[in-house]
């Protein structure tokens, strides 16, 4: 059997990492600035890490949800706690395209419509709802396209306004920056008269945080530099540094009910013990200021660059938009500067680290960036 061809792959094989830094199958080494597709928050190989998922990988990997697993429930807590949203619920499953599908159907419970408002360029998932809530219509398969979503441009507060006014509208869902997107931010003000609008017609306000958040952008979530609360949160990547995990932060407006969401992996004693490691080191390594202090430097570095025309983004979540595009670059970066980087559509290099991305590393990619811009 062969694996199915989903992806063009570059020629190396790699086989470890440690911080930001990773190793191919031939000892080269590499500055990750990609970390995964946002995935590895803490770093590669992180002592507390490895230690905690050993040690829980060898008591007990996986037991059913139908009996108490006081790892959620403290995962929940502090989870909560760090992130400013103590009164809100949680649920476990395992991947963000899962968290937004379940978002859209708890939004769906609760007021009975279908629906969805999204945004151009968005990217929410290549499941079900959620890839027919992504604005790509090379991925939304025939069975997919249902017409449930109505796309609007991003930051226009008037178009907004105007079918949340319509009174039909389940749920707006919005990323708190876009990533495959090219690092879009959407404005403070169009975010508050979103959030206004939701409210004044009963529509559930949905913040994909699945590549925003976790402290990526320099605070917990993306969102929260904008000052509002949305209904729910989906947040992944990051929550378990690479072990597949995803969550729901669930606003106190919402009952549960018996048989309405469930899942076979969600929320196992494995994924916690990993998700409870990134919050230790989170905490203790101070990785949110780190992400807010080192990214504003780069940001800063990355815009004294002529070649580049616009720099975007908050924290660690960078984007470097050019006026070519940007595919000899990237592999440039890659295979003559050992630099893993990403891209969104052609035009677009995107900057995803660790984030405990230090000022010295952040100096080293500028530096080897200038010998390809030069």
């Amino acid at each position: 059997m062969k694996l199915f061809d989903v992806y063009p792959l570059f020629d190396v094989n790699i086989v470890k990492g440690k911080g930001c830094h990773v190793w191919d199958d031939k000892g080269q080494e590499y500055l990750d600035l990609y970390g995964g597709h946002a995935v590895i928050s803490i770093g590669h190989a992180h002592p507390h890490y490895v230690e905690a998922v050993s040690k829980q990988v060898a008591t007990l990997g996986f037991y059913s949800n139908s009996v108490i697993n006081q790892l959620q429930v403290e995962l929940a807590q502090r989870l909560g706690k760090i992130s400013g949203y103590d009164d809100y619920q949680l649920f476990l499953i395992n991947s963000g395209a899962e968290a937004n599908e379940n978002a859209l159907k708890l939004a769906s419970f609760y007021n009975g419509r279908t629906r969805v408002i999204s945004f151009a360029k968005a990217f929410h998932g290549r499941t079900s709802l959620a890839v027919e809530a992504t604005n790509n219509p090379k991925i939304i398969a025939p069975i997919n396209a249902n017409g449930h979503v109505t796309y609007l441009p991003l930051n226009d507060t008037e178009a907004v306004k105007a079918e949340l006014a319509k009174g039909d509208v389940c749920a707006v869902i919005i990323e708190g920056i876009q990533g495959v997107g090219g690092i879009q931010v959407p404005t403070t003000e169009f975010m508050q008269t979103l959030r206004t609008a939701c409210d004044e017609t009963n529509t559930v306000l949905i913040l994909d945080e699945i590549q925003s958040g976790y402290g990526r952008s320099g605070k917990f979530f993306a969102h929260q530099y904008t000052g509002i609360r949305p209904d729910m949160i989906t947040v992944a990547k990051g929550i378990a540094n690479g072990f597949p995990m995803a969550g729901v932060l669930i606003s106190p407006k919402f009952t549960p009910v018996y048989g309405q969401l469930g899942t076979t992996f969600g929320g196992n004693q494995l994924a916690c013990a990993a998700a409870l490691a990134v919050l230790d080191v989170m905490e203790a390594d101070n990785l949110v200021e780190n992400a807010a202090k080192v990214g504003s430097h780069l940001i800063e570095e990355l815009k004294k660059f002529s070649h580049i025309k616009e720099v975007r983004g908050e924290g660690l979540m960078i984007g470097l938009e050019f006026n070519e595009p940007v595919k000899e670059l990237r592999q440039q970066l890659l295979f003559d500067q050992k630099v893993f980087t990403g891209v969104s559509g052609t035009n677009v290099i995107r900057l995803l680290p660790p984030l405990c991305l230090s000022m010295e590393e952040a100096d080293e990619f500028i530096s080897r960036l200038s010998k390809l811009l030069k």
